[in-house]
């Protein structure tokens, strides 16, 4: 549903919001290992997380990234969804049609808006606390 590039950033969202329950900075090839993904294609995830004042890195020796408390509890899901897949998945067509609309129905438009509608709710449900928290806990997992 979400692409590579979203899935791989709300893992390693979530990944860098325990480390920092911790104290701890991530660096990118923990993060990688930590998610399953490519270390370069990590990196530039990161980067654009960072841009968008989600995370924050930090050069040096004892560098990495971290994401602060106050942060996690704002951010939610659907705020990193955006950021890297742009807000399609909640708005576009299920059939990929451009000018499908409640005047102007796909053969699933109905089907599908329930789904998105859906999606947009749990989607803004969860902050990245909220998440980092059930990880730590036990109760879902990041592998």
């Amino acid at each position: 549903m979400f692409s590579k590039a979203c899935e791989y950033a709300i893992k390693a969202t979530i990944y860098i919001a325990q480390q920092s329950h911790q104290d701890r900075r991530a660096n990118v090839k923990e993060v990688a290992r930590s998610v399953n993904a490519p270390e370069a294609f990590t990196a530039k995830i990161l980067q654009q997380l960072c841009r968008a004042n989600v995370l924050e890195s930090v050069r040096g020796k004892q560098g990495g990234f971290i994401f602060q408390l106050d942060k996690q509890k704002q951010i939610k899901i659907f705020d990193v969804v955006q950021l890297i897949d742009g807000d399609g998945i909640f708005t576009n067509c299920g059939l990929g049609l451009h000018k499908c609309s409640s005047v102007n129905p796909c053969p699933v438009h109905d089907d599908f808006k329930i789904v998105r509608d859906n999606l947009v709710a749990m989607t803004q449900k969860y902050s990245f606390y909220d998440l980092a928290i059930r990880t730590e806990n036990g109760l879902v997992w990041l592998k």
